[in-house]
């Protein structure tokens, strides 16, 4: 830790989940090994690594959810699960020789800039260090949220997040709560049912379900994609462009997604034969206004007969009992929460403080917004993967991630070319007409009009996660850096000169 008190690098990357990973190799690849990966854990694969619960998988085909420049002809089903995605990220981190640039179990716990120096001071868990550049990829999916549940202190029996699973707790023939109705809970519910004596859902809105198109893919195809891989790449891209086609329906005609409601109903009709859950697990917004789950066994393990399905939040916590907002009640041996992460409101902004004093999470605090989803007026040289309006409804966020790191490619160009000692910090009017542009979209898109609340929006109501438009279009708005977006920032040299001159001369400066 010592040596490391005043090292500086060019850039330091933060996370190395797909984003952090992506950008290492993308520094790599234009050029830079003088960088550092600041990873709070003490192995690679973000989301991926935390996220173990039992039925954890992805809802983006295998095919579409990996690097473009890492293609990966072997994976075992067309819906990878946990274990295949992370040891993927594993191999990413061998195959591009990533690992002497990384610096496990360093969480980053403040990090500012140095007017004078232009460059971020940075404090870790295992030293500090200086920066001319951060690339931000800690992620949305990154820090788990509980609610503040009166009582839930005094609870008696387990209690955990679905990120941060305890698999020495052993759930068999435990009475068990899954509060949330998410992504995770309609895998985690089909995946302890069988075991556990009796399983309580507690349900604040009810999800739509698609099932999921799942597969092994056979030894032919993995044969054919390893010794022809342009035969991947065209996987690849057909799941890609079905994909884009969907887009303006959630974009620009909600009312089109009327018949994608008509399916799922029919694939809740096939399991649910009683009308009674069946209401109960009807929604009543438009399709797409909250993610859209894929699962083919969440509403058969919802209709056996040890599980008791909640249609409102858990309000309180007496003991070992717990209190619905509609005052029914479920004695449980432990609880699981399925109730998301901090995505409007990132730890990580707490942590960052930008050329004013001010923190990000200060400047945010009207909502998030940056430019072209990466820099944040404010805050010089420092660039997030996966920022503000960057997320996806319905296809991989890989192809964003892409993206970015496209725009920090010529972002590093672009500080060559200007000289060393130099800095870009986007122009507050820059961000806020591309923020204005973005918002302007988003208005008429079903995750505005879909009549739901979803995690899509911030606490005013807001939505500062989604992209309201194609992949496409993405990637061209970001392919370069535009520095009439910028101010360009220079090191005080003369400023500096004259005083070691006024020093040296014995003259008060």
């Amino acid at each position: 830790m010592g040596e490391r008190e005043h090292e500086h690098v060019r850039v330091a990357v933060v996370g190395s989940g797909f984003g952090g990973l992506g950008a290492a190799v993308r520094l790599r690849r234009e050029g830079v090994t003088d960088f550092v990966v600041l990873e709070r854990a003490s192995s690679v694969g973000g989301t991926w690594r935390d996220n173990s619960y039992p039925g954890c998988r992805c809802d983006v085909p295998s095919h579409l959810y990996s690097f473009s420049f890492a293609p990966h002809p072997d994976w075992p089903r067309t819906f990878s699960g946990q274990e295949h995605i992370r040891a993927y990220l594993e191999h990413v981190t061998d195959v591009f020789r990533l690992r002497p640039h990384i610096r496990f179990d360093s969480e980053v716990k403040r990090m500012s800039w140095n007017t004078e120096r232009l460059c971020w001071d940075i404090e870790t868990s295992g030293g500090n260090l200086s920066a001319d550049l951060v690339v931000s990829a800690t992620g949305p999916l990154s820090d788990p949220k509980v609610p503040d549940i009166p009582g839930l202190e005094s609870f008696p029996g387990k209690v955990f997040h679905s990120a941060r699973w305890d698999h020495d707790y052993d759930l068999r023939g435990k009475r068990v709560a899954m509060v949330g109705t998410g992504a995770s809970a309609a895998q985690i519910v089909p995946s302890i049912q069988p075991d556990v004596s009796r399983l309580t859902l507690f349900q604040r809105t009810a999800p739509w379900v698609m099932p999921r198109m799942d597969r092994a893919i056979s030894g032919a195809e993995r044969w054919m994609h390893r010794q022809l891989p342009f035969t991947s790449q065209i996987r690849r891209g057909l799941l890609w462009g079905i994909r884009e086609l969907q887009v303006q329906a959630f974009t620009k005609h909600p009312g089109q997604l009327g018949l994608v409601e008509d399916l799922a109903r029919r694939n809740m009709a096939r399991s649910i034969k009683d009308p009674a859950l069946r209401a109960k697990l009807t929604p009543d917004y438009r399709i797409g206004c909250k993610r859209i789950l894929l699962s083919s066994d969440y509403y058969p393990a919802l209709a056996q007969p040890n599980v008791d399905v909640v249609t409102s939040g858990l309000a309180e916590v007496r003991g070992s009992t717990l209190v619905a907002a509609d005052g029914s009640e479920a004695e449980v041996d432990a609880i699981v929460f399925g109730t998301g992460f901090h995505v409007t409101d990132m730890p990580i902004a707490d942590r960052v403080v930008g050329a004013d004093g001010r923190t990000l999470a200060e400047t945010w605090k009207g909502g998030m917004e940056a430019l072209r989803g990466a820099s944040a007026a404010g805050f010089p040289n420092w660039m997030t993967v996966i920022g503000p309006n960057t997320g996806l409804g319905n296809s991989s966020m890989i192809l964003m991630i892409e993206s970015q790191l496209n725009y920090l490619a010529d972002y590093v160009r672009q500080l060559d070319v200007l000289g060393r000692r130099v800095a870009l910090d986007a122009r507050p009017d820059a961000v806020r007409a591309w923020n204005h542009r973005v918002q302007e979209r988003m208005k008429r898109t079903v995750w505005n009009t879909g009549g739901c609340t979803s995690w899509y929006l911030d606490a005013s109501g807001r939505n500062t996660t989604i992209w309201p438009g194609t992949t496409g279009e993405f990637r061209r708005a970001t392919r370069r850096v535009d520095l009439a977006e910028y101010d360009v920032l220079r090191a005080p040299v003369a400023e500096k000169t004259q005083k070691k001159a006024a020093k040296k001369a014995g003259v008060d400066a």
